[in-house]
């Protein structure tokens, strides 16, 4: 399987429209997002960044639920305006930008309370995953905290490129393919396929980074799939991930 030799931003430019949602619609959105946010509890009265924020329905859920402030930067122009788009039509008085994750010149140092990275990662390789931690530790107060979440790194070795989400890797081991970028497909309920990407990144990788970023404590790890009460919503959309290791979440505190 060749790499895919699109960009992140030509991928979500030529996609909006099909990710615009007010509710749960993707696989993620039920196996990953909910745990995450969770992780990001409480969150009522802080300033948070959100990186890769896409067209804001992560944004949206913060700052409906209490958060102060959100701030939502996308390397999509298209995404961006989508989210722009439903802040005028629905104000909640987020400020949307788009930008690059690795180089926040324009965020103050210690500014934000939490930073948020979700799905953002899959996308970098090393060197952008560290210049974008590096960055992150700038831009978090003491005590802060930054949770993110990725693609299983062991995923794309577990699934075939069959619905409802996988990445197409080539059948070399896991370890030959660092850094190269993977297409792959995660499905809607309404059976609608979402084009994503995967630049492969193993769990060492993360740690990695982090540390070298300048996070001195452990964070806690959550290897996320589908749980029971997620199979009773679909059980016939559900039931082809049972027992597959999907996501992993991480947060870690400044």
């Amino acid at each position: 399987m060749a790499e895919d030799p699109r960009t992140p931003r030509e991928l979500y430019d030529h996609n909006v429209s099909a990710w615009a949602r007010h509710e749960p619609s993707s696989v993620s959105d039920f196996t990953a997002r909910p745990a995450v946010l969770e992780l990001c509890q409480p969150y009522a009265g802080l300033r948070v960044l959100d990186l890769g924020c896409g067209e804001g329905y992560c944004a949206r859920i913060l700052r409906q639920n209490g958060a102060s402030e959100v701030f939502g930067i996308d390397v999509s122009s298209g995404m961006i305006e989508a989210a722009r788009r439903e802040e005028q039509r629905a104000p909640l008085g987020i400020r949307y930008e788009t930008g690059d994750a690795t180089r926040l010149s324009d965020v103050a140092d210690a500014s934000f309370d939490l930073v948020l990275a979700m799905f953002l990662f899959n996308y970098l390789t090393t060197s952008a995953l560290l210049a974008c931690m590096t960055e992150v530790v700038r831009v978090l107060r003491p005590g802060g905290r930054f949770v993110f979440a990725v693609p299983h790194p062991a995923l794309p070795w577990l699934r075939p490129a069959t619905p409802p989400f996988y990445f197409a890797v080539p059948s070399h081991d896991y370890f030959e393919t660092r850094n190269q970028r993977f297409a792959g497909k995660i499905w809607k309920r309404d059976g609608t396929p979402l084009e994503v990407q995967l630049v492969h990144k193993t769990v060492e990788d993360y740690f990695s980074a982090l540390g070298m970023a300048g996070f001195r404590t452990l964070p806690r790890l959550c290897e996320l799939r589908v749980t029971p009460e997620i199979l009773r919503i679909d059980p016939v959309f559900f039931a082809p991930l049972v027992g597959t290791p999907l996501h992993m979440a991480l947060a870690i505190e400044r």
